[in-house]
């Protein structure tokens, strides 16, 4: 064999023995950074090293330092496995090598990141002509999305930014929830928005814009302002809905345009079980989604969806008399020009799936939150603390230091791992189900460590 050969065949063997050693490692890494830091830092080498080799010693030596992200008891965060035919794909996507900016040179690339975003709208209810731009994740497909909506609104309004910019452009107002995820706000001031921008309206317990207070914020602009309204599907910590049907229809009868922030939540769209929640999100202008969390393709792939495909290019259209400009590129619809082709693992799971897999699944990760909401409610001690409607369960003790304590126990003890959180000024430590491989026992072990650390606890 030739080095790649070698290296690729080394690169398969610390890949199959880390799945196979999932179910028994610490979830949690057993080294710090600094350790990590430790083993592969120092002077760069004067020398070089056969490849075979560099990925042997690599594997090995990042092993304390890994996350069991691909095992069945990740529930941090909100951070998905990697579905076989998905993780396959990806491997393909490296070894192509492909730019997928441009559909005139990378022609299979291209085609399955276009088919896979049709597949995607379809599943998700969102209007079959719509722009899918593949990026690296929801932080970048919400600024895609509020970028574009930027620039739509103050279009409408007579101001043309891509010539004139936004020093001297008229007012836009940003209506966002109380529960909003940071990477709206985040989003917003990549676009050039400021925080005094952005008008705060309230939600309820759960984390859900109330339909009274968005009406009161739009009533309260002046008459004919663009406005960009910022709604969710899946708070990141309870799983809540905002009220779609009630709220977009409120936003367009002042014109607004409705963004629709779905990292995870989206995907409840795509079975009778869950797709009540999603009512009416099709109504909006543009979602942001992610498919390496609920849909489990490997990281990153996060889409951009805009219903009309001439906003997204009035944005990002490459420009440039070099740049071939023939049909939709992606180049055309995201700030990238060069990049791997993200949207091809997308494929790849739809297509191992189907309509009724993609459904399943999701319907899984349903399931298993009701499981472990159950089983928590049953440890003394802890009170489950949201309304589990989707994959999200927050759960506390009586005392937030005794909260944390309890959060850091897990994560030391290696069973499972989650994350804390704030939730209404109070600790909580939070699960999500994002995870295909998540069984019915990974949930009981989990349970089951939960109560002898909480009784360890309470014991010291």
């Amino acid at each position: 064999m030739d080095e790649r050969q070698r290296a690729l065949a080394a690169a398969h063997r610390a890949a199959t023995g880390f799945f196979a050693g999932l179910d028994d490692r610490p979830v949690w890494p057993r080294a710090t950074l600094d350790e990590m830091i430790d083993v592969f830092g120092g002077p760069i080498p004067e020398a070089g090293t056969d490849a075979e080799e560099v990925v042997t010693a690599l594997a090995a030596d990042a092993d304390p330092g890994l996350v069991a992200i691909p095992g069945g008891r990740f529930f941090g965060f909100v951070i998905g496995g990697t579905l076989p035919a998905a993780l396959a794909a990806d491997w393909l996507v490296s070894a192509w090598d492909q730019n997928s900016g441009s559909s005139t040179m990378t022609t299979a690339v291209v085609a399955m990141e276009r088919v896979a975003g049709t597949w995607v709208c379809d599943l998700l209810g969102l209007p079959a002509e719509a722009s899918v731009g593949f990026v690296t994740g929801a932080q970048m497909s919400n600024y895609v999305c509020l970028a574009v909506a930027q620039n739509a609104v103050l279009r409408d309004a007579g101001w043309d930014m891509a010539r004139r910019g936004l020093r001297g452009a008229p007012s836009v107002r940003f209506i966002v929830g109380a529960d909003r995820h940071g990477a709206v706000d985040r989003g917003l001031r990549f676009a050039g928005v400021g925080a005094d921008e952005i008008t705060v309206v309230a939600a309820d317990g759960e984390g859900r814009m109330l339909p009274e207070s968005l009406a009161h914020a739009l009533a309260a602009a002046p008459e004919g302002q663009p406005t960009v309204v910022c709604l969710q599907a899946g708070e990141v910590h309870s799983g809540a809905f905002d009220a779609f049907a009630d709220l977009i229809p409120l936003a367009r009868g002042y014109g607004a345009w409705v963004h629709v922030d779905g990292a995870f939540g989206l995907w409840a769209a795509a079975t009778p079980t869950l797709e009540a929640l999603t009512a009416g999100v099709g109504d909006a202008d543009s979602w942001s989604t992610d498919a390496h969390k609920t849909l489990n393709v490997p990281y990153d792939c996060g889409m951009a969806i805009v219903r009309r495909p001439q906003d997204s290019i009035a944005m990002f259209h490459a420009g440039g008399d070099y740049l071939m400009h023939t049909s939709l590129d992606p180049w055309d619809v995201t700030p990238e020009l060069s990049r791997r082709g993200r949207g091809v693992p997308v494929w790849a799971a739809l297509r191992s799936l189907g309509r009724t897999g993609v459904g399943e699944l999701v319907d899984r990760l349903h399931r298993n939150a009701l499981r472990l909401e159950a089983g928590l409610r049953e440890v003394p001690g802890i009170t489950v603390v949201n309304d589990v409607v989707y994959t999200q369960v927050m759960f506390r003790l009586d005392d937030d230091t005794a909260t944390c304590t309890l959060g850091a126990a897990i994560l030391t003890d290696g069973t499972a791992a989650l994350t804390g959180a704030l939730w209404r000024g109070r600790a909580v430590l939070r699960c999500s189900m994002s995870n295909w491989a998540t069984t019915p026992e990974d949930i009981d072990r989990t349970v089951a460590a939960i109560a002898r650390l909480s009784r360890e606890g309470a014991s010291v």
